[in-house]
């Protein structure tokens, strides 16, 4: 479900003060832990209910209710205040809520989700972690491989050259941060003795990266090239050692500690979920935040000096734990909720099967407006729909993904080849873990929409994608496109309300925020998604990744549309971030 009715979550509780004593609430709490265990149980074991979907969600709605009451008092005595009015939020803040409070059974499955989730950097590690880093960024590793050379032996000396030049880097990097180990590696004269400390060092940055995608954004592409190329057979004999080792999860850490049932305690959930703050007043999140609270404790108590290794899980070990899962959580939900807020917003301002009047209606026509492509008002619709569900479903395996791309990048049995393509001169490679995973993806979003428009080619390989890192890198774009927009919409509201000059200037040129918000959206619905972007048909058009491409160009352009003032007003500084 990626949204609900405001009527469907209104619950008797909010046509009043909430009334609920100490014990009340210690009482929907157990009765908490008991829906958690019903919703963990599978589908199978409904086989006896006409429709276990069903049911499925209407404990999940009824969950969501339970969990969104806040007591009266927050168990310090200090007076509640009046529960929010949840029918009178906007339709965005009330799917956010409800993805926060129930979300998709997937996501309750955390012993399949762990397996690619990046164990949160200690603080020990954090020292080697700033040694490469650094290195990185001094390195010029890529602008002295990434020459065409037609002689093999003599691009091998120079990739041997240059990967032997940063492993000295890091060596006397080392000696800043610990002495003893740096002198160590530099007197060896061998760094084939000290292989695990090099494997350990990119092992951090890669987990780094992929747990935090706004770091290392220069950095990660030369990393991630230089362990390409040390992966060649031919290289890791002339190295005597290769710098790769598997990358440290939460699922590796726990079997490693012998604790894998952690995963399937019932408070892990509420223990490590990212606690939302849209449309909440201070008790409701001093009230999410205190049953946190609550139950991380509960979960490092129960689990503290378990396993069955030695040595067993330490307090500040489970915390690890709890952290690196709260921190995958707050990842998705910082890029699957505006998905799902795009999604409602489509559903709000348009509609499918009903003949649209003129302002409202979604068609585009070849050589209009710079579209590339034709369709009706439903067909565009249709395509909007599937083209942000599927990037929902992107953003709900990004880790899986990520973990697949770099299998494909760093295995041996498939080298890459130097060409010219759109992106200059790029290392063309396949990926067929990442092509497989997308395949089910897309399989997935087809069982989600009566009918498919456009292309279901997927670009991997080839001059438009030339290997897995850019495709990772391509959709990692769908938070910085999609946020700022879903930022502008939720707070003209806010500045329409509070600012009498500002209510005017809207009322003058746009009439009210209905308006402005539904011509934004008609605009972002219509050219993010007409096939522009690129200087022919294949390049862009309908085709899976073309549809950013189209999105990303739409972004370009954000400076001539008429409606730029609104996105300054709201606090607008640009699409892509920092680096």
């Amino acid at each position: 479900m990626t949204g609900i009715d405001s009527e469907d979550t209104k619950t008797d509780d909010e046509d009043g003060f909430l009334n609920v004593s100490k014990t009340k609430a210690l009482e929907e709490e157990e009765r908490r832990r008991e829906f958690d265990v019903i919703l963990k149980k599978p589908l199978s074991h409904w086989s006896g209910v006409d429709s276990g979907v069903e049911l499925k969600e209407a404990l999940s709605a009824l969950l969501f209710g339970l969990r969104s009451s806040t007591p009266d008092s927050l168990g310090d005595g200090t007076p509640g205040k009046q529960a929010p009015d949840r029918s009178s939020r906007p339709l965005s803040a009330v799917s956010i809520s409800y993805q926060n409070f129930a979300a998709p059974e997937d996501d309750q499955q955390y012993e399949r989700r762990s397996e690619f989730i990046p164990l949160r950097i200690s603080d020990e590690e954090r020292s080697l972690l700033a040694t490469v880093e650094a290195a990185l960024d001094v390195s010029d590793y890529t602008d002295k491989v990434d020459i065409l050379i037609f002689s093999n032996a003599k691009m091998r000396e120079i990739i041997r050259t240059q990967i032997m030049d940063f492993l000295s880097i890091v060596s006397g990097l080392l000696i800043s941060n610990n002495f003893a180990k740096g002198k160590k590696v530099l007197s060896s004269g061998d760094f084939a003795d000290h292989a695990e400390l090099f494997q350990t060092v990119f092992e951090l940055a890669r987990r780094q990266k992929i747990s935090n995608p706004e770091k290392l954004r220069t950095e990660y592409g030369k990393m991630i090239y230089l362990l390409q190329d040390s992966q060649n057979r031919d290289m890791v004999k002339e190295l005597k050692f290769s710098l790769m080792k598997p990358l440290e999860t939460v699922r590796t850490f726990l079997e490693e500690r012998g604790c894998l049932e952690l995963l399937g305690d019932p408070e892990l959930e509420m223990a490590t979920r990212d606690i939302s703050t849209v449309s909440k007043n201070r008790e409701n999140i001093a009230w999410e935040l205190g049953q946190k609270a609550r139950c991380r404790d509960a979960i490092v108590k129960r689990w503290a000096g378990k396993g069955s290794a030695t040595p067993a899980l330490s307090e500040s070990e489970i915390v690890r734990v709890l952290e690196s899962i709260g921190d995958s959580n707050s990842f998705l939900r910082s890029v699957r909720d505006p998905c799902d807020e795009m999604i409602a917003y489509l559903k709000k301002y348009f509609k499918k099967d009903e003949a649209p009047e003129k302002p409202c209606s979604l068609s585009i026509a070849y050589g209009r407006g710079g579209a590339r492509l034709t369709h009706t008002h439903k067909q565009q619709y249709n395509y909007v729909l599937q083209s942000l569900l599927m990037w929902r479903e992107v953003a709900s395996d990004m880790y899986k993904l990520w973990y697949l791309a770099e299998k494909d990048l760093l295995s041996a049995d498939h080298q890459y080849s130097l060409r010219s393509s759109l992106q200059g001169l790029c290392r063309i490679q396949s990926a067929p873990n990442v092509s497989k995973a997308m395949k089910e993806i897309l399989s997935r979003v087809k069982t989600k929409t009566s009918s498919w428009v456009g292309s279901w080619v997927v670009h991997l390989g080839d001059h438009n994608v030339p290997n897995a890192f850019i495709f990772i890198d391509k959709y990692n774009q769908i938070g910085r496109i999609l946020t700022p927009i879903v930022h502008t919409i939720r707070k003209l509201d806010e500045i329409g309300h509070d600012d009498d000059n500002l209510r005017a200037y809207i009322k003058d040129n746009y009439r009210d925020t209905e308006t402005a918000k539904r011509l934004i959206l008609k605009d972002f619905f219509r050219h993010g998604f007409d096939g522009s972007g690129a200087d022919n048909f294949y390049d862009a058009g309908s085709c899976i990744d073309g549809r950013l491409t189209s999105a990303w160009n739409w972004c370009s352009l954000i400076e001539k549309k008429s409606y730029f003032s609104l996105f300054l007003l709201t606090g607008f500084t640009g699409f892509d971030g920092r680096f």
